[in-house]
């Protein structure tokens, strides 16, 4: 196996967790909203109205991070190969 080959099938596998994880978080917050929103508040000191717009924040950081550290040199390398 080259050494490309080998970086790119790291990444992919990258990619996949990073994904899972997105989307089982995701599930998370909306499933489980009342209950995570009690605990975030009182662990961080935020009104619980406040946190659907920093889950949303955080769930839209964290795409654009899987998606230019992940799938982007993915393809690239992909096309390198």
């Amino acid at each position: 196996m080259t050494e490309i080959e080998t970086i790119r099938i790291f990444v992919g596998w990258c990619s996949l967790i990073n994904l899972a994880l997105l989307i089982l978080t995701s599930i998370c917050i909306v499933s489980l909203r009342g209950f995570v929103s009690k605990i975030h508040s009182k662990m961080f000191g935020i009104n619980e109205s406040d946190l659907g717009a920093a889950y949303f924040r955080y769930l839209g950081q964290y795409k654009i991070a899987i998606i230019g550290f992940n799938p982007v040199p993915y393809i690239a390398l992909k096309i390198m190969s």
